[in-house]
């Protein structure tokens, strides 16, 4: 892989861990559980620890290992993806930083305070979304970035096929 695309790679997932880390950091000065309204109704600001994966699944002491361990592999297997990409496939490799910022944001979290640090909280009045924090964002984001290039990868192709 060349110089350019390893620095747009390294670029954009530095700037998600930093954002995500920065903004854990933040957070950790609220109250645990304590709403702090952001916009009435819809978005809070809610510090909470997650030992477990999304949703809180695979919560425990032992679990923290697996997901290390997950969590480890995922970004070298991301980091290998990145590299496989062709120079014109800029958009994944940004789906792939953002997957791999994402990644090492709660990572670093699960190893540093045994826990991910969470603290946005949407909901509409009573209906309320997990919390969640800006890695969970960023991961969301790199795969909605993927599955967008893998449709807009498959355009010109199906126009030849019918083309033809």
């Amino acid at each position: 892989m060349s110089l350019r695309r390893i620095a747009l790679f390294v670029t954009v997932a530095a700037v998600v861990l930093a954002l995500d880390q920065g903004s854990k950091a933040w957070a950790r000065t609220l109250p645990v559980g304590v709403p702090r309204p952001v916009v009435a109704g819809y978005w809070d600001w809610q510090l909470a620890y997650n030992d477990g994966s999304a949703f809180s699944t695979l919560a425990g002491g032992s679990a923290r290992i697996l997901l290390c361990v997950i969590a480890g592999g995922a970004v070298l297997a991301i980091g290998w993806a990145a590299s496989r990409t062709r120079p014109e496939q800029r958009l994944k490799r940004v789906a792939y930083a953002a997957l791999a910022g994402g990644a090492l944001g709660n990572h670093l979290d699960r190893i540093r305070e045994g826990a991910v640090t969470d603290f946005v909280r949407w909901h509409i009045h009573d209906h309320m979304w997990p919390v969640f924090n800006l890695a969970d964002a960023a991961l969301l984001i790199g795969v909605v970035l993927l599955v967008t290039e893998g449709f807009l990868a498959r355009r010109p192709a199906a126009r030849r096929t019918l083309s033809a």
